[in-house]
């Protein structure tokens, strides 16, 4: 069993910063892709930024330049740098890992940005 949790949400005025962690636990021998992903109210769950186990990396186009994702293998842990948040960045994040040819999914992280 796997368990992955979310940590690093919370309110923000616009314009501002925030950091993001998930760890993943439990009986892990290696890590492949590690993601996090979006869903707002009423909107459907999309995909924010993944992270290969080689570090290659991927983004939505609205969050390129203003979110960075990255991984520490020795900790099981991927972690979501933003900057710049917009209000329409407010969502609950959700990290993906893949173990063993499973997915696995954190509870969420709420982020609201907001004045």
């Amino acid at each position: 069993q796997v368990h992955v949790v979310e940590s690093g949400g919370g309110l923000v005025q616009p314009g501002g910063s925030l950091r993001l962690s998930c760890v993943a636990s439990g009986s892990i021998r290696s890590i492949t892709a590690m993601g996090w992903y979006r869903q707002a109210p009423g909107k459907q769950r999309e995909l924010v930024a993944s992270i290969s186990s080689g570090g290659t990396t991927n983004y939505a186009d609205s969050v390129k330049g203003r979110i960075t994702i990255s991984r520490d293998n020795a900790k099981n842990t991927v972690y979501l740098q933003m900057s710049s948040l917009k209000p329409e960045d407010t969502a609950v994040y959700y990290c993906r890992v893949g173990v063993g040819g499973y997915i696995y999914w954190g509870q969420g992280t709420q982020v609201t940005v907001s004045s």
